[in-house]
């Protein structure tokens, strides 16, 4: 059975109020590797719900969903390539972070929580709030004040409190941190675990819809639970020996906010403004994880300037695909990696587009 555990110390998750270690104040993961058999996938659940097996959760925790996953993947061209993508933007509250909540918030119902907190750009308090809604949990979500609107009206729609943060993305953080110490739930999406099993699942679609495994995988970073989501579900089938090889994984940042690049390429870092305002996390909870991938080799890091960003928005909506900003760094990441002859020729490109254009 997949399990959690502190990366500091080793100490096994138990669920309840904590979001840190309570032994040493370290960061929960996944603990030797997630476990995926094939023999137990069961297509007669809804949504992710058929990789339940590989979630971690407790018997009593719900199959929480809302017709997360299954997402489509469409060929665009850029620059007469081909490039692939996975349309997270398509899912039902309009990004992946709908296959985080599902478990997490399962996750939460299993233990008894009847109100959490949580801090979001958007995309993650959507997700969350409805989910919540799903398993009659009261949300409340801190949000930065700069925030698109109809990121912050979605969450309010779904019935969560919605507190705007002045100020620049950690502000929020920091405010749901405070609401901890007086004895709220903390439902982070980036602190708590079980959601990179949720991101997981995008690799086991990958691999099924693919026919085999793609030659690489490029993904936006913030906090960077969806690419080691991903990595940790390509890790699992090749455990299972569903897969031979892993793909190329590649993480994109704006060019403005990129801790995790420049820790990688020995930069120094200051965090600006990007109009990706998704990934615009200076202080990322997975970036230690993805550093030491990088160092591995298994992972290599990209930084897309702000011009290019909003060029690479208008290269897929000529094309038909509504992505929010955050979702087009993988565009100039993709030429990039081109130009520079990086592109794997072992399988298809693919690239994860994140979020849908109608939150921004």
């Amino acid at each position: 059975m997949t399990g959690y555990a502190c990366l500091d110390c080793g100490q096994a998750y138990q669920g309840g109020e904590h979001h840190r270690c309570p032994a040493c104040g370290g960061i929960f993961s996944v603990a030797g590797g997630i476990q995926f058999n094939s023999g137990e996938i069961d297509h007669t659940l809804p949504g992710i719900w058929p990789y339940r097996h590989t979630f971690g959760l407790p018997e009593n925790a719900p199959n929480l969903s809302l017709g997360e996953g299954n997402t489509p993947r469409v060929p665009v061209e850029v620059d007469g390539n081909q490039l692939w993508l996975k349309l997270e933007s398509l899912s039902p509250t309009g990004s992946y972070k709908d296959r985080m909540a599902a478990v997490l918030v399962s996750a939460l119902a299993a233990e008894g929580v009847s109100q959490a907190v949580e801090d979001s750009s958007g995309n993650a308090g959507a997700a969350f709030a409805a989910y919540c809604a799903r398993a009659d949990i009261r949300g409340k979500v801190f949000v930065p004040q700069s925030a698109a609107g109809p990121k912050g009206e979605q969450i309010a729609r779904f019935g969560a409190e919605v507190v705007p943060v002045p100020g620049p993305r950690q502000a929020a953080t920091d405010a749901v941190l405070s609401e901890v110490v007086g004895g709220a739930v903390y439902a982070s999406h980036a602190y708590l675990p079980q959601g990179l099993s949720g991101a997981a699942t995008i690799a086991y679609e990958l691999a099924d819809k693919v026919g085999n495994v793609p030659g690489m995988v490029i993904a936006p970073v913030g906090h960077g639970g969806l690419l080691l989501g991903i990595i940790f579900g390509f890790q699992a089938l090749l455990a299972a020996g569903e897969i031979t090889r892993l793909p190329k994984f590649i993480g994109v940042q704006a060019q403005e906010n990129a801790p995790i690049w420049a820790a990688a390429k020995g930069q120094e870092f200051a965090a600006s403004s990007t109009c990706a305002d998704g990934i615009a996390v200076s202080e990322p909870v997975r970036g230690s994880e993805l550093l030491e991938l990088y160092r591995q080799e298994v992972v290599d890091l990209i930084t897309v300037a702000e011009e290019a960003i909003w060029e690479g928005r208008e290269v897929l909506l000529k094309q038909g695909i509504d992505a929010e900003l955050t979702s087009a760094v993988v565009i100039d990441a993709y030429r990039q990696l081109i130009e520079g002859n990086q592109v794997s020729d072992k399988g298809q490109i693919v690239a994860i587009i994140s979020g849908h254009g109608l939150k921004q």
